[in-house]
């Protein structure tokens, strides 16, 4: 169920009234509204990934108690690594099975050591897998290294991880920052739901008016590449650079106010990227929920620049390789 389907212009007015009305008393009432919601939207799509979605929630909730008892730095290791590995490699089977399957068999036939029968998969891609399974991870992570306390409160961690204006495609919710809202009872504030209304309405013209038309002639010229000169090809790609900003950014302004509309404040996903003075502050300002997880979660793990120049070479690449493979499963 995409922001723009007719569907979500009936089922978000209606989660909004009950939420404010018939379910707005505690915030248990609350919680459980958004997350019967959440799974009714995600289910809307195809019911079955229902599983995965459930299970990553729920291993990384009790990694996140377990991780609260006092046992020893070695035992907390292993319980942290095991809720991360068993997550991502669901995430790893989905999204880049048959891409690593693919490039094995390539990288044998181009060696010249013959050809190998393993054969691919037709799995289907579960939407929104990269998003809440780093969104679960930040906070078995953070429960880990001690800078949040686990919580026992099921259903507020539940409603967390599903919320539904940012399950598809972000913003990444973050444990720090978005989990404790769920711990209070949200109360309707008129400013805040014009500002909500606002967000909505300026994505929904950049993704339906500006992004969806650019689309049409970007993808045309796109796919007929050899019918155009070098100026016409050169013009599409500055426009495929607003398209693509215009979609993206669009679908996160509708998520952001979509989630402040229910009382829940988001993170901001792009800050005008494009009147950025250099690459670094480009990437400060592009898709920020995703390259301020890998910094935090990979980047600076690794050591981040507080290392000799080769390692901070190769950390800086291991984190771009990675970004560009949760943009897609392929060399490019």
């Amino acid at each position: 169920m995409r922001f723009q389907s007719v569907e979500y212009i009936f089922f978000f007015p209606i989660v909004f009234i009950l939420y404010w009305t018939l379910f707005n008393k505690n915030k248990n009432l609350q919680n459980g509204l958004l997350l019967t919601a959440s799974l009714l939207f995600y289910a809307y799509w195809d019911w079955r990934f229902l599983g995965l979605l459930l299970f990553t929630a729920f291993s990384t909730f009790f990694a996140g108690l377990l991780l609260e008892k006092n046992y020893s730095q070695k035992k907390r290791k292993l319980i942290s690594t095991i809720s991360i590995v068993s997550n991502l490699l669901i995430l790893l089977y989905f999204k880049y099975y048959n891409f690593f399957v693919e490039s094995f068999i390539d990288s044998f036939s181009i060696l010249g050591l013959g050809e190998l029968n393993f054969k691919t998969l037709n799995i289907i891609l579960p939407v929104g897998i990269s998003f809440y399974t780093f969104t679960a991870l930040s906070y078995s992570i953070d429960v880990y290294q001690r800078k949040i306390n686990a919580t026992k409160d099921i259903l507020a961690y539940l409603a967390f991880v599903t919320f539904f204006p940012s399950i598809l495609s972000g913003p990444i919710n973050r444990a720090q920052k978005q989990l404790p809202q769920y711990f209070e009872k949200r109360t309707f504030n008129y400013n805040n739901a014009i500002e909500a209304c606002k967000c909505i309405l300026v994505g929904g013209v950049m993704k339906l008016c500006l992004a969806d038309r650019l689309g049409i002639y970007v993808d045309s010229v796109y796919a007929n590449i050899i019918h155009h000169n070098g100026s016409t090809l050169l013009f599409t790609s500055i426009l495929y650079s607003i398209q693509l900003y215009a979609d993206f950014a669009g679908y996160s302004l509708m998520a952001i106010g979509s989630g402040k509309l229910l009382g829940i404040n988001l993170q901001k996903n792009f800050n005008r990227p494009f009147f950025a003075k250099t690459v670094t502050e480009f990437w400060r300002r592009w898709h920020i929920s995703l390259t301020t997880w890998f910094r935090d979660y990979i980047y600076f793990p690794l050591g981040g620049n507080k290392v000799r120049k080769v390692r901070w070479m190769l950390n800086t690449l291991i984190v771009f390789v990675i970004s560009g493979l949760c943009h897609g499963a392929r060399y490019t």
